[in-house]
């Protein structure tokens, strides 16, 4: 199993930092990853979806823990890797502003599990300070 943090702060609430996540349709605008997400319901634990990446790739996914003002939980089955990935965005209310937290959790054979887990996590950075600036504009 490969795990990693990846944490930023912003000056918004965690309620409208959660607004602006729920709000799949809009990631292209401010996540460079995201093509598109296809939602087959609503923003919901259990409610499966696609995400398509700027290269048209296509990955299908699935809520498993969405709690409002909180943020949530994804998961993905990598296509022939034997990797499962989980993906928890969660939001923690701090002095003047949230704490986002993404948590990458890619479990599988050990050696692709830490490339895939990397891979898919390697923009995290720059997509955890567009959603803080997002918000931040918003407010």
């Amino acid at each position: 199993m490969w795990t990693k943090d990846y944490t930023g702060e912003s000056t918004a609430g965690a309620e409208r930092l959660f607004n602006i996540l729920a709000d799949t349709a809009a990631w292209p605008e401010w996540n460079a990853g995201v093509s598109r997400v296809d939602m087959s319901g609503p923003f919901a634990e259990g409610t499966e979806a696609v995400m398509v990446l700027p290269d048209d790739t296509a990955l299908p996914f699935r809520f498993i823990w969405v709690e409002a003002g909180r943020g949530f939980e994804d998961e993905t089955a990598v296509p022939d890797t034997g990797v499962v990935v989980r993906v928890r965005h969660e939001l923690i209310p701090v002095d003047g502003g949230t704490r986002i937290v993404y948590r990458c959790v890619a479990e599988g054979p050990d050696k692709v599990a830490a490339e895939v887990g990397a891979a898919v996590s390697a923009d995290f950075p720059e997509v955890i300070a567009a959603l803080a600036a997002r918000a931040e504009r918003a407010e």
